[in-house]
């Protein structure tokens, strides 16, 4: 049995991206290129920026992170790093053990 395919090689396969083309797309350009996206640069929040350990008895900053409801605020609202929000979990669970901090 004979392989048929096109004379371009393109493995008979509808509206394959190496066709050619040109016409652009939704970058607008002709030459069928790559988008390149542009990525913010992460913001730190500053009252966690280079601490090494995070005091549960410092009610002020751990109330930062909570709000009326009682939840723990996640890393992309608090823009806190993985290992700051690890910390701060653990400071705001220790501070509600100790009946500093509400639970709800």
């Amino acid at each position: 049995m004979i392989n048929k395919r096109s004379a371009s090689g393109g493995g008979g396969r509808r509206g394959s991206r190496d066709s050619g083309g040109g016409g652009g797309g939704r970058d607008g350009g002709a030459s069928g290129g790559k988008r390149r996206f542009f990525y913010r640069r992460a913001k730190v929040n500053p009252l966690l920026e280079k601490q090494d350990h995070i005091d549960w008895k410092d009610v002020r900053l751990l109330s930062n992170f909570i709000p009326e409801r009682g939840k723990i605020l996640p890393r992309r609202i608090s823009r806190a790093s993985a290992r700051s929000q690890r910390l701060l979990k653990t400071a705001i669970k220790r501070a509600r053990f100790m009946a500093l901090l509400p639970y709800a």
